[in-house]
């Protein structure tokens, strides 16, 4: 295990686990969304996007946490190891909005100095709730599809479906480095 991917509906846990991943095994950890969102809540060009994920995946080895479908080309091809954070939709959003509010009352600045607001995550089409209960279903039907997919048979697929037993895994694996 060297180049890991991680997937989940946004409030999972992906880019927690990611850099946790890296961590143990010693390498550079990526977060997709610092190389997306620029100030202002502007999303990267797809271009310029593609070439900084590109470029972040070309090494030896690393964790990537993120779900970035313009760019899953790029990475699950180079991935030896893919763990997909399936948690019941309920534990999620409670985990979302736990985070949410923790990051609204701290004030605390993400990618390209952007915080998150009252008002975008609950009272707006733009809130992360809205976006992980329309994407949970989604991914549910998605992920297995792309995983028989002959291109994707090369990776070694971890599902998680409770945290207990992504703590487990990621236990055994941080007593090994």
């Amino acid at each position: 295990m060297q180049r890991v991917v991680v997937v989940g509906t946004t409030g999972s846990g992906k880019s927690t686990l990611a850099e946790r991943l890296a961590q143990a095994l010693g390498c550079p950890f990526i977060e997709p969304d610092a190389l997306f969102w620029g100030p202002g809540w502007t999303p990267a060009p797809k271009d310029e996007f593609r070439r900084q994920v590109a470029a972040a995946v070309a090494g030896e080895a690393w964790a990537i946490g993120g779900n970035y479908s313009v760019a899953r080309d790029l990475i699950w091809p180079r991935a030896d190891t893919l763990v997909w954070l399936d948690y019941p939709l309920p534990f999620v959003l409670w985990r979302l909005t736990r985070r949410t509010v923790r990051r609204v009352v701290t004030q605390e600045a993400l990618w390209g100095g952007n915080r998150e607001t009252w008002r975008a995550q609950f009272a707006s089409r733009e809130s992360l709730l809205l976006f992980a209960v329309n994407r949970h279903g989604r991914y549910r039907q998605e992920f297995p599809a792309l995983l028989h997919k002959p291109e994707h048979r090369h990776l070694c697929v971890h599902r998680f479906r409770t945290p207990g037993a992504t703590e487990r895994w990621v236990k055994a694996i941080e007593a090994q480095a």
